[in-house]
């Protein structure tokens, strides 16, 4: 008795220092630990990275360059004559200054040779003053793909709280089919003592005894069958979750209650949905391809500074300029003239799109709704069942004790209260998903 109770004892402890969690708990460890969450997190940084990237094309682009060279020969080589640019006047008066040696010497060619080895460099600073709308529209369309990172990221949030609340409701349901179980036991044992000591007062046939006893084998094997599922589903959700404990409890109300919303204005909502915002920003990325694409084939215009330094003479020179460059694409309007166009092909078939999908997502609302009110229905239907069953069941327990009534009667009639309360458990897990689907479809 002593090491019964002790085991009891160590029961109830483990039951009380287990974790509970609530839906939206387990939804914020899901949102916190999903691979999914994090990559689209990593994709946003990335947009961040890529704006801030094409800001800095406002700014002016400094470059720097330098060059050391050393030839096997001067680059620039020539051979003077000296005979033959000295005139006539200035040779007869160089023979009355020159000894003869000296005038022989300028008789023969001198071979020059310049540019065998020097240094080179040179630091430029180039702003563009007109580039077509490249660099705005780049901007722009760099905002763009920060917002299109952000509206995927609440996507991939929606579709983990979708799963994540699938899996919480699974094991609602689970768990509220294992207290149907454990009732229907207490039930059969109650059907089983009372018609074992009918029989052994000689009141009842043997074979009611034995269907009984059946009936609570079948019971037992659901039991294990249901338990098995509940350690299942209780895995998946603590792995989905990034829980590192599964002995959690979930905790959640199981009462009937009124739709938590009620039905919105779909066109109104159509605008709030990460959907429609994502075709709005394809339609505003390609308009703004098409202005990139022209912006391309249009003059550039751009001003710039440098400061130079060689010792290509011998001698160290520095000096500074300021130049203006313009450049006129000529022969990239053949191909550039097809890249526009092709870009505003893309671009209505953007705007077709929004318009078509808009439709989409409005029917998607509306059939979500119709979800809510049939299962929110079923869900009355199921309890309204559970309600007759029960008295049913409580007749022909009734009529069997007063022996008009046979023990199949019975045992059917307590399978069909477990099946009413079994549907109950299902219609209700089915509601809950439904409001989330029609929350998610107008992009609550």
């Amino acid at each position: 008795m002593k090491k019964i109770l002790s085991l009891i004892a160590l029961g109830c402890t483990l039951t009380a220092s287990a974790q509970t969690y609530t839906l939206e708990q387990m939804k914020d460890s899901a949102l916190h630990n999903n691979i999914a969450i994090r990559s689209a997190k990593y994709n946003i940084e990335t947009a961040q990275q890529q704006r801030k990237e094409a800001f800095t094309k406002y700014f002016p682009n400094l470059s720097g360059t330098g060059l050391w060279f050393n030839a096997n020969k001067g680059m620039a080589q020539t051979n003077i004559n000296p005979s033959e640019m000295i005139s006539p006047e200035l040779g007869a008066s160089l023979a009355q200054m020159l000894p003869a040696e000296a005038l022989a010497a300028l008789g023969n060619p001198i071979s020059i040779s310049m540019l065998k080895n020097g240094t080179i460099g040179s630091l430029m600073a180039v702003q563009p003053v007109f580039a077509g709308g490249q660099i705005i529209n780049g901007n722009k369309l760099a905002k763009v793909g920060e917002d299109v990172s952000r509206l995927q990221l609440q996507l991939s949030e929606n579709e983990v709280e979708k799963t994540a609340e699938q899996y919480f409701w699974q094991l609602a349901s689970l768990q509220e089919k294992k207290k149907t179980i454990e009732a229907v036991d207490t039930l059969l044992a109650g059907i089983h003592k009372d018609v074992d000591v009918a029989v052994r007062a000689g009141l009842a046939m043997p074979n009611d005894l034995l269907q009984v006893q059946l009936r609570q084998n079948d019971i037992e094997s659901q039991r294990l069958k249901l338990q098995n599922g509940i350690s299942i589903v209780r895995l998946l959700l603590s792995q989905y979750c990034g829980l590192s404990d599964t002995a959690f409890v979930i905790s959640y109300q199981s009462d009937i209650t009124l739709p938590l919303i009620t039905k919105q204005d779909h066109r109104q909502a159509l605008l709030g949905t990460a959907e429609y915002q994502l075709l709005g920003k394809q339609v505003e990325a390609t308009n703004l391809q098409k202005k990139i694409a022209v912006g391309q084939n249009l003059p550039s215009v751009a001003v710039g500074v440098g400061y130079n330094y060689h010792n290509l003479l011998d001698s160290n020179t520095t000096f500074g300029m300021v130049f203006a460059t313009v450049s006129v694409p000529i022969s990239d309007w053949w191909g550039g003239s097809h890249a526009i166009k092709r870009r505003k092909i893309e671009h209505q078939k953007a705007v077709e799109q929004l318009e078509d999908n808009a439709q989409l997502l409005q029917i998607r609302m509306q059939n979500a709704w119709n979800g809510v009110e049939e299962s929110y229905q079923q869900l009355l239907l199921a309890q309204r069942s559970i309600e007759q069953a029960a008295e049913n069941l409580r007749l022909n327990r009734n009529y069997y004790k007063a022996g008009t009534s046979k023990m199949s009667d019975l045992l059917e009639a307590q399978m069909l209260y477990q099946q009413s309360c079994d549907r109950r458990t299902d219609a209700f897990a089915d509601y809950q998903n439904k409001l989330l689907e029609y929350r998610q479809a107008i992009g609550q």
